[in-house]
């Protein structure tokens, strides 16, 4: 009797490369893609109703980025999916980012299909899969600027926080859940060195980040 397959989403917003992954993977012995997504925001929801696996993850998405759906992914389901990030970004914040929110694995686009393959059974099986570059940034110590500088979405995050905006209007106006907009601002306060909204707003003004 052949046991269930490894239950996949992909999450890509470039289309063809969404269909050649799907393509790939969907053909391989022992894994069934269930769902697709072309952002962040797409892949909750898919995720929410398919309940995969293994979520084969790009970084750089408009409409959602990874790292968010990720942070999301874990926050709903912290037994549940594997993530494993695919992406062609290898810089050392990309990688830290990615493995802070909760990723279990990070392959780069390049790889060859058979190690594709071989990262999902991988990860599904709760083993890590990491690239060189990704072993060497989390082995090293943490740059300067991953400890000073906003991500884009924080820095989205702050500005609606200086426009007034409360935590719930700026949770709708960006498709996210409201504890993401609480755990960004965490990461806000601890960069910056700040104990609330104002002195994170007066802070971020100061230093030409907002």
């Amino acid at each position: 009797m052949n046991p269930d397959p490894i239950t996949l989403m992909v999450v890509d917003d470039h289309p063809v490369v969404r269909d050649g992954l799907i393509g790939l993977l969907d053909a391989q012995p022992g894994l069934a893609v269930v769902g697709e997504a072309g952002d962040g925001v797409e892949a909750l929801a898919m995720a929410e109703r398919t309940r995969p696996d293994v979520v084969v993850m790009d970084l750089r998405m408009p409409g959602g980025s990874g790292v968010d759906a990720i942070r999301e992914l874990r926050r709903r389901h912290p037994r549940g999916c594997r993530i494993l990030v695919l992406t062609t970004y290898d810089t050392d914040r990309d990688i830290r980012e990615a493995m802070r929110a909760g990723a279990d694995g990070y392959l780069l686009k390049d790889a060859a299909r058979e190690e594709l393959v071989r990262a999902v059974h991988e990860v599904a099986q709760g083993r890590p899969v990491l690239t060189a570059s990704a072993l060497a940034a989390l082995s090293g110590p943490a740059p300067e600027e991953d400890r000073s500088v906003l991500s884009p979405r924080e820095t989205e995050v702050l500005r609606l926080v200086a426009a007034g905006m409360t935590n719930r209007a700026i949770a709708s106006r960006l498709r996210i859940g409201e504890a993401t907009v609480k755990t960004h601002l965490l990461h806000v306060y601890d960069k910056l060195g700040a104990v609330d909204r104002a002195s994170a707003v007066h802070a971020a003004s100061r230093a030409g980040l907002i």
